[in-house]
């Protein structure tokens, strides 16, 4: 019994892991059309202001799809 949930519990983080990182990379591109410039060429040039920028995004977007995942593991 005890095995099952530990597979299952496992079977979520990996999911979530994976819709994360989906979201993340929606999050960048966002920001990358949002922007009057090029969010990757700015980071290829060490534009740390724009790192800090992308940083943050992805910090949050990571908190907050983490704690809807933690919410339906209970």
């Amino acid at each position: 019994m005890q095995l099952n949930i530990v597979l299952l519990n496992f079977v979520y983080a990996i999911i979530g892991g994976a819709i994360t990182l989906i979201f993340m990379f929606i999050g960048f591109r966002f920001l990358d059309r949002l922007t009057p410039f090029s969010t990757s060429d700015e980071l290829a040039k060490d534009n740390r202001a724009v790192g800090a920028v992308v940083c943050g995004i992805f910090i949050g977007i990571g908190i907050a799809i983490g704690l809807v995942i933690g919410m339906g593991l209970n």
